[in-house]
C-alpha cells in the first residue's frame, strides 16, 4: 500500500526532493543504509527482504547525490527519486510485515496460555480426585496453574475425643494427595469452639491435650507432615480478635437469616429447632475461610452449604472466591446410616479399635447385594451428592479408603482386581461372597490401623497422651457451672448507671446529644454513670457502611459535644468503648455471647427487636446477643441500671431476663422517652424518613446560627397545639423546667414578657395568648445560647472543620 501510494504521489515526492537536495549532499549513503538496517532488525526472513531494499536505497541515494551535483540532469533526478521511493515503500512493507508477524506470535502465546499446561494437569487431577464435588473445576484448574506449589487448603476439627477411620485414615489419604500436588494443608484445631460446647469439662488444657492426641494419630497413619500446619483457634482468635470478629460481623451484616438457616445442616438441626447461637456457628465457620486465607476449602459434603456461604459472601463483598472441594462422607456400618457417628460406637471403626473390635464391627456391618427399599428411602441428598441405591458401607470402605490409594489391588478368590467397579460387579453377581469380602476388608483395615496401635505403644509422648484421654473418658467430666463473662475494672465500687449511646448515623443531631446528656444527668447520686459506645455493635448493624473510621468519628464528636455542653457532668462519667472493652478479654466476651445464644430461640430475638423492625438479617441476631454480652460486662457487684431510649425497651427486657437465667441480680430497666425534636410531623402513609432527611427535619451539630434560625422559623408550630410542637419541645430540652423564660416582642404586640417557668409558657401558648412566631424566636435565642458552649470548644470546632474538609 505504501509503495502504490508513493507511485501515485511521485510528482509531489519529486518537488519535495528538490528542497531536500542540499541536505542530502551532507549524507553518506552508507551511513543511511546502516541506520535503516539497525531500525529494521527482526526475524531472519524480514532481514533478507530488508537488505534487498536497502541495496536499492543505496543506489537511489547515490543517484540523487549525482543528480544534485549536475545542474542539468532531469532524467537522473527522476530515476533517483523513483529508486528512493521504491526503497522507502519496501522498508515500510518490511515494517508492516514484521508488525503482523509479532501480532500473530502474541495471539499464539495467548492461546497457549489459555490451555492447561501438561505439567500442571496432573496436579489438577490429583487434587480433584479428593472431592465428590468441586465448586468449580475451572477455578481449581486455574489455581493449579497460577499457584502450583503455593496454594493453601484448610479443614477444621473439634477435639472432642475419639477419631474414627473417616477422620483418620481417609483424611490422611486426601491430605497426602493435596500436599503431593504442591499444596499446604492447614488444620484449624477448633479447641476454642470445643470450650464453648463444654467438651472435656470445659477445661481448655484437657481439650488441647485431646487435640495433640489426634495429631499423633495422623502422624501414625502416614500423613505427610512436611506441608501440614496445625493452628489452634484459641491462640489465633485471641491474638487476632479484631481481625477475626471484624470479618465475622461483616459476614453477618451481609447475610440474610434465611441464607444462614440453610447452613444449619452442619449442626444436624432443622430450621424450626434452631437456637440463636446456631446462627452464629455458620458465620464463624465462613470467617475461618477468610481468616486463614484459604484457597481451597477441603471439608466434607456435610459442610458444603456453609462453604457455599463463603462463596456467596465473596459475591456480596467483591472478593476472590475460594474453591470448595467437598470429599465423600463414608457410610455408617448400620443400615441406612448416611455417615459415621461417634455417639454410636458400632457404627464406625475408630482409630484405637483393637483387631477383635474391627472384626466384630465389620462382621455385623450392613452389606446388601441389591438395593433394599426401606434403606433406599433414607438416602440423604445433603450428605451424598452422588446417588447410591445400594448404600453398602463395606463397598464404600473399599472404594474410598482402599482403592483411593495409588496402585492398590484387591485380591479375593484367587483373582486380582485393579478397579473398584470390577470388585463391585463381582460382589453383586455372587462371584465374591459377603464373607469373602468382609474377610479381606477386616485384614486390610487392621493393616491400616496397626501402625497407629504400634505408635501409641512405643512412642512415650503418644502413649502418655492416650493414657490421659482414656482416663478422662472414665471420669465423665462435667462443665463448670461458673459464668464466663467479660469483667470491667472499677465497676464494683458503686451501683452502675449505664447509658447506651445511639447508633451512628450520617449526621450527628443536636437532639441526640441533648438526649444522651439528659439520660446521664438522671444518674442517682452515689452511682457510677457509664456511657457505653457500641462501636462493634454499629459494625454488626452496618451503620455508616460499616466504616470503622466513620463510626469512630461519630462517637468522638458526640463526646466532644457532651463535654462542651456539660463539662461538670462528663467529669463524673466513665466512657467505655465497646471495642476496647472486648479486646481486653475477647475470649470471655464472645463465650458469654454464644452462651447467651444457646439459651434463647430466634423467637426470643424477634421479640427483642423494636416494634417497627422485622428479623431479616443474621446481624440482628448477633446485635441482640452482643447487647446481653455488654450488660453482663457492666453488671457490677452493687447492681446495674439500664437507662436507654424507650425504643430499646424490648432489648433491655431481653438482657434482663438472660441475666437472671445466668444467676445474676436482675438489672433495673429505666427507659426514657425521647423528646420529639423533629421539626416536621410524620405524614401518615408517607415515605419513611432516611439519613438524607436529617438536614431538613432536624437541627444538626454542624448547622450555623443562620441555618438553625431558618429551620426553627420554618418548623411546624400550629397555634394552641401543644401535642406536637417542635419549638416548645426544644425549649424543654434546652432549659430547666423551673427556669424563667423571656419572650421578646414588639410593643404593638404587647411588649416583652417573662414567664416564670416552662409550664406557664406552655399554658399561655395553649390558650392562644402566645403567638407561634414569638415562641419560635424564643426558641432561636435559647438555641443560640446553648450553641455558644459548642462554639467555645476549640477541640470540637477543630474536629468539625476536619470533618468538613474531609467531605
Amino acid at each position: 500500500l505504501a509503495f502504490r501510494t508513493g507511485v501515485l504521489l511521485a510528482p509531489l515526492w519529486w518537488l519535495a526532493l528538490i528542497r531536500l537536495r542540499r541536505e542530502m549532499d551532507a549524507m553518506a549513503s552508507s551511513a543511511v543504509a546502516h541506520r535503516m538496517c539497525a531500525s529494521l532488525q527482526g526475524t531472519a526472513s524480514d532481514e533478507k527482504l530488508a537488505l534487498q531494499f536497502l541495496n536499492v536505497t543505496t543506489e537511489g541515494l547515490t543517484a540523487v547525490q549525482t543528480a544534485t551535483a549536475t545542474p542539468s540532469s532531469s532524467i537522473d533526478d527522476i530515476v533517483g527519486s523513483r529508486c528512493f521511493l521504491l526503497a522507502v515503500g519496501g522498508a515500510l512493507f518490511c515494517l508492516r510485515r514484521r508488525r503482523v508477524h509479532r501480532r500473530a506470535e502474541a495471539e499464539t502465546a495467548k492461546a497457549a496460555a489459555r490451555r492447561a499446561y501438561p505439567q500442571d494437569d496432573w496436579r489438577f487431577k490429583l487434587v480433584r480426585s479428593v472431592g465428590e464435588e468441586c465448586q468449580a473445576d475451572r477455578e481449581l484448574r486455574g489455581l493449579m496453574k497460577m499457584k502450583r506449589n503455593k496454594f493453601k487448603l484448610y479443614d477444621g476439627f473439634e477435639p472432642s475425643g475419639r477419631m474414627h477411620i473417616a477422620q483418620g485414615v481417609f483424611k490422611a489419604i486426601n491430605v497426602n494427595k493435596c500436599t503431593k500436588a504442591g499444596g499446604t494443608f492447614v488444620f484449624w484445631v477448633a479447641d476454642w469452639f470445643a470450650l464453648m460446647n463444654d467438651k472435656m469439662g470445659g477445661d481448655l488444657e484437657k481439650i488441647r491435650t485431646v487435640g495433640k492426641y489426634l495429631i499423633e494419630v495422623w502422624k501414625a497413619t502416614g500423613m505427610d507432615m512436611a506441608r501440614v500446619k496445625f493452628l489452634w483457634s484459641s491462640d489465633e482468635i485471641t491474638n487476632n480478635a479484631e481481625a477475626y470478629w471484624g470479618q465475622a460481623l461483616d459476614i453477618a451484616r451481609r447475610s440474610t437469616l434465611a441464607r444462614i438457616k440453610k447452613c444449619c445442616q452442619i449442626m444436624g438441626r432443622s430450621e424450626d429447632a434452631l437456637t440463636a447461637a446456631q446462627i452464629m456457628y455458620p458465620i464463624m465457620q465462613a470467617t475461618d475461610v477468610f481468616f486463614l486465607e484459604a484457597d481451597i476449602c477441603q471439608l466434607g459434603v456435610d459442610q458444603r452449604k456453609v462453604n457455599m456461604l463463603a462463596r456467596d459472601y465473596c459475591d456480596w463483598a467483591g472478593r476472590k472466591k475460594p474453591v470448595i472441594l467437598s470429599h465423600h462422607m463414608l457410610y455408617g456400618l448400620t443400615a441406612g446410616q448416611p455417615k459415621m457417628s461417634k455417639s454410636n460406637p458400632d457404627s464406625a471403626i475408630f482409630m484405637e479399635d483393637a483387631p477383635e473390635d474391627v472384626e466384630r464391627k465389620i462382621r455385623n456391618a450392613y452389606c446388601p447385594t441389591a438395593p433394599e427399599e426401606a434403606v433406599v428411602g433414607t438416602h440423604d441428598e445433603e450428605m451424598h451428592l452422588v446417588r447410591d441405591d445400594l448404600m453398602n458401607p463395606c463397598l464404600d470402605y473399599l472404594k474410598h479408603i482402599l482403592f483411593s490409594r495409588e496402585g492398590y489391588t484387591f485380591n479375593a478368590g484367587g483373582r486380582v482386581y485393579t478397579e473398584f467397579e470390577d470388585v463391585k460387579q463381582a460382589f453383586v453377581s455372587g462371584v465374591v461372597s459377603e464373607e469373602l469380602l468382609k474377610d479381606r476388608l477386616i485384614e486390610e483395615m487392621n493393616s491400616l490401623l496397626e501402625p497407629v496401635r504400634k505408635h501409641f505403644q512405643e512412642d512415650p509422648t503418644a502413649k502418655e497422651l492416650l493414657s490421659k484421654v482414656r482416663q478422662w473418658k472414665k471420669e465423665n467430666l462435667k462443665a463448670p457451672s461458673t459464668l464466663t463473662r467479660l469483667r470491667l475494672s472499677g465497676l464494683d465500687d458503686a451501683p452502675v448507671f449505664a447509658v447506651f449511646a445511639p447508633m451512628p448515623r450520617e449526621e450527628l443531631l443536636l437532639g441526640m446529644v441533648l438526649d444522651v446528656l439528659r439520660r446521664l444527668q438522671l444518674a442517682p447520686r452515689g452511682s457510677s454513670p457509664v456511657l457505653w459506645l457500641g462501636d462493634w455493635s454499629a459494625l454488626a448493624a452496618g451503620c455508616l457502611g460499616a466504616s470503622k473510621a466513620c463510626i469512630k468519628e461519630f462517637y468522638e464528636l458526640l463526646l466532644l459535644a457532651l463535654e462542651a455542653l456539660a463539662p461538670e457532668t462528663m467529669q463524673l462519667v466513665k466512657v467505655c468503648w465497646q471495642g476496647e472493652a472486648i479486646l481486653s478479654d475477647p475470649s470471655a466476651y464472645w463465650i458469654s455471647v454464644i452462651n447467651t445464644g444457646r439459651r434463647c430461640s430466634l423467637e426470643a430475638i424477634r421479640a427483642a427487636l423494636p416494634a417497627d423492625e422485622t428479623l431479616e438479617y443474621a446481624s440482628q441476631v448477633i446485635f441482640a446477643l452482643m447487647r446481653v454480652g455488654d450488660v453482663l460486662a457492666l453488671a457490677g457487684a452493687n447492681g446495674l441500671t439500664l437507662c436507654s431510649d424507650e425504643r430499646e425497651a424490648n432489648l433491655d427486657a431481653f438482657a434482663t431476663r438472660l441475666c437472671v437465667d445466668f444467676g445474676l441480680v436482675a438489672p433495673e430497666a429505666r427507659p426514657v422517652c425521647a423528646q420529639p425534636l423533629r421539626l416536621q410531623p410524620v405524614v401518615s402513609g408517607g415515605r419513611r424518613s432516611t439519613g438524607g432527611d436529617d438536614g431538613r427535619l432536624h437541627i444538626l451539630l454542624t448547622d450555623s446560627d443562620a441555618e438553625v434560625a431558618r429551620k426553627i422559623r420554618k418548623a411546624f408550630c400550629e397555634p394552641s397545639n401543644i401535642g406536637f410542637n417542635p419549638p416548645l419541645a426544644w425549649l424543654h430540652a434546652l432549659l430547666p423546667a423551673r427556669a424563667p423564660v423571656e419572650v421578646c416582642r414588639a410593643s404593638e404586640h404587647g411588649g416583652d414578657i417573662v414567664y416564670p417557668d416552662l409550664a406557664s409558657l406552655e399554658a399561655a401558648f395553649a390558650l392562644g395568648s402566645l403567638h407561634p412566631g414569638d415562641l419560635k424566636e424564643a426558641t432561636v435565642r435559647a438555641l443560640a445560647c446553648a450553641r455558644r458552649h459548642l462554639q467555645g470548644s476549640e477541640q470540637l470546632q477543630t474536629a468539625l472543620a476536619l470533618r468538613a474538609a474531609a467531605r
